[in-house]
């Protein structure tokens, strides 16, 4: 409650002093505001924002820069009934959206970075730098996607030099040792040839502090670049390569042990050091022709991660079990679509996509009481291809009602070999060198859906069959964990998308249900000391999102957005004993709630500045159960941000805080050992960021 007063108190104030205009001003200029003229560009037909049969939110550059997301950890709850947890490090970033969501294995949602796709979620969490535009698309994008978007699809697409040209660089310094410097250059070296170099580093000191090592647990440094190069051929043809690189050096796991007793979390204090370590690698090559009466593309993937986690698994000052696992990952994909120019009647989109996905880890495990060594290595090969097909009827059967059908065809052979070799005493044993024999699977993933436009107001029903694939636990100790099963989901939504008072004002608002079977359940093994999927028999989730954004009006700017989850388990009933049926999923927020103000001050006649823009950003996220049985919740919190920038043509600094009422949360909380740990929220933290186009 102390919080929350605080939450409103503050930003009560900074609203008042938003609403101080330094300068009275006679005339108030209105803009028309552009959203729903906006293209999806995850969407393969190129729809329009309000024509589109899906929930979405798109935030373009200007809007990501004053949210101040710099990475996808920042847009929880500020897009509606996303939550993607900040906690541990890099490799444990799973993202939920509407209840669907993997703590482990393949994620449930999908990723997209300038047609690269991610597979692996320990790719999930990486540092935007130049990105030009955001787009989530809620529910299961099967048809056009493929594997393992039963949650949706997370599109992020950078810069491009062919429609961007000039250089920005930026500097940022903020408390807890936080340092941030990018520099790009955008260029066209003629009319055919354009391109771009894009270097970014990061580092920061930590925000936890092992009180048993003395020093920081969560230290990060990080940097990368992109480069991309873009050859028109000629009118018809044209030929773009987008490459990027990040390497990531990260410590970990600032874990606390939590008393439930007295709701009290003891400091960290823990004898071993661990961390992070990920070198990311990803490079596309596109090639497009655009017929007279067709567009044909054809993108072409490529994506290596190699990392390694260093682990003190019992998180005490007592030399328990120390872990060490190492992944090396080489993943391939080629796509090929050919889709109808757009026209008054029927377009159609027929594609297909091949990939296959290596990757080599293994998990060494040190148990010092007993003086034991194991070592699990896993060579594992997925392959897979799809056929998919869209159709697009326009103003049929009535005027202004479109009818979008679609399906696709998705196969799989997932292969593993595994290998367990333990040592103690310096004696070696070979437990196990096993082939299994591969998973394979076939999936038909039906799509339709209706929109129909009345007057400035779109209303839309959709219907969708979502699928994520099975696959092999990479840790398992009986052979009955060995394998999880794939789970499956119908997925209905109807929503409306509006421009209201002469178009000053974009309103969207969705209902959607969840039905799905045999969901994959996150579980502990039985020695407490890894984890595994199971499956859950069948599970519900349903709520709704709504999402309002202004124009410019007498320079203010308002974005607002909230989002319910109620996801539950209608039948998860582990063994004779113990019954989670009726109980809410973990790892889930039942709200989400985000709002932006913006005023913008016009200064004129001043050779100093030539305005000044507040921005106030207020985040609530909660109630979330971290368990199965649902016996320990994080309870609803909000956050408060703020930043206000001085612009003097291209020159901008800002000055901008986060968590600024100091909010206490959990980020994260887990039983192991027969313990409790917790991690909590990032604290207070100021900076202030000086950026130059040119």
């Amino acid at each position: 409650m102390y919080n929350t007063t605080k939450t409103v108190l503050f930003a009560g104030l900074i609203f008042v002093f938003t609403t101080v205009k330094a300068k009275s001003n006679t005339v108030e200029k209105i803009d028309s505001i552009t959203l729903n003229e906006l293209v999806v560009q995850a969407s393969r037909n190129q729809t329009s924002l309000k024509s589109i049969s899906n929930s979405v939110t798109l935030l373009n550059s200007k809007q990501i820069e004053s949210l101040g997301l710099n990475s996808l950890t920042d847009a929880t709850s500020t897009v509606a009934n996303l939550f993607m947890p900040d906690y541990g490090s890099k490799l444990t970033s799973p993202i939920y959206i509407r209840g669907v969501g993997s703590r482990i294995n393949a994620p449930s949602v999908g990723l997209y970075v300038d047609n690269v796709p991610y597979f692996e979620k320990a790719a999930f969490n990486f540092d935007f730098f130049e990105i030009s535009r955001l787009e989530v698309l809620r529910g299961p994008q099967g048809t056009e996607y493929g594997r393992n978007t039963m949650g949706g699809i997370v599109n992020i697409l950078t810069k491009s030099p062919q429609y961007y040209q000039g250089t920005d660089v930026n500097v940022q310094a903020a408390t807890h040792g936080s340092y941030l410097f990018t520099a790009a250059h955008y260029a066209k070296a003629s009319d055919k040839l354009a391109w771009s170099l894009a270097l970014n580093y990061r580092h920061n000191d930590g925000f936890f502090t092992n009180d048993y090592l003395n020093k920081k647990v969560d230290m990060l440094d990080t940097y990368g670049l992109r480069n991309r190069l873009i050859y028109t051929l000629n009118e018809q043809f044209s030929i773009e390569n987008i490459l990027s690189f990040e390497n990531s050096i990260q410590g970990g796991y600032p874990y606390a042990q939590y008393f439930a007793a007295n709701d009290s979390v003891a400091k960290i204090r823990y004898n071993q050091a661990s961390g992070y370590n990920r070198q990311l690698l990803s490079d596309a090559l596109v090639l497009k022709y655009a017929a007279p009466k067709f567009d044909l593309s054809a993108i072409s993937s490529y994506q290596y991660l190699n990392d390694k986690q260093a682990i003190d698994q019992d998180f005490s000052i007592d030399s328990l079990y120390f872990i060490i696992q190492r992944q090396h990952q080489n993943m391939f994909s080629q796509e090929i679509t050919i889709q109808a120019k757009k026209n008054k009647g029927y377009n159609w989109l027929f594609g297909g996509y091949a990939f296959r996905q290596q990757f080599f880890n293994d998990v060494e495990a040190n148990i010092y009481k007993q003086k034991l060594n194991t070592l699990k290595e896993y060579d594992h090969t997925i392959t897979g291809g799809a056929f998919f097909h869209q159709s697009t009827f326009r103003n049929f059967p009535v005027k202004n009602m479109n009818i979008v059908a679609g399906v696709r065809f998705d196969t799989e052979n997932d292969r593993m070999d595994y290998r367990y070799v333990r040592t103690k005493n310096s004696q070696s044993t070979t437990l196990a060198d096993t082939i299994y024999n591969p998973l394979v699977s076939l999936q038909v993933l039906p799509k339709f859906s209706i929109n129909y436009k009345i007057h400035s107001t779109n209303v839309y029903a959709l219907i969708a069959r979502g699928y994520k694939t099975g696959g092999f636990n990479s840790t398992f100790e009986r052979p009955e964990d060995l394998t999880f099963e794939p789970e499956y989901s119908w997925n209905y939504e109807v929503g409306v998308k509006s421009t209201l008072f002469r178009n000053q004002v974009f309103l969207e608002a969705s209902l959607f249900y969840i039905d799905w079977k045999n969901q994959q359940i996150y579980q502990t093994t039985p020695s407490g000391t890894g984890s595994m999927l199971k499956n859950a028999g069948h599970s519900i989730s349903k709520g709704f999102e709504l999402a309002l954004n202004s124009a410019s009006i007498a320079g203010f700017e308002l974005m607002a957005s909230y989002g319910l989850t109620d996801a539950k388990f209608e039948e998860n009933v582990l063994n004779d004993t113990t019954n989670y049926s009726g109980n809410f999923i973990p790892y889930v927020p039942k709200h989400t709630v985000a709002g932006q103000l913006m005023k913008t001050f016009q200064i004129e006649n001043s050779k100093l500045l030539n305005k000044i823009v507040l921005s106030t950003l207020f985040k609530g996220t909660g109630e979330i159960y971290w368990n199965d049985k649902n016996s320990h919740k994080q309870a609803y919190y909000s956050l408060l941000d703020a930043r206000i920038s001085f612009v003097r043509q291209n020159l901008k600094f800002d000055i901008w805080g986060s968590n600024l009422t100091s909010t206490r949360y959990e980020s994260f909380y887990f039983e192991a050992l027969g313990k409790s740990f917790v991690q909590t929220g990032k604290p207070l933290q100021v900076g202030v960021k000086l950026s130059v186009n040119f």
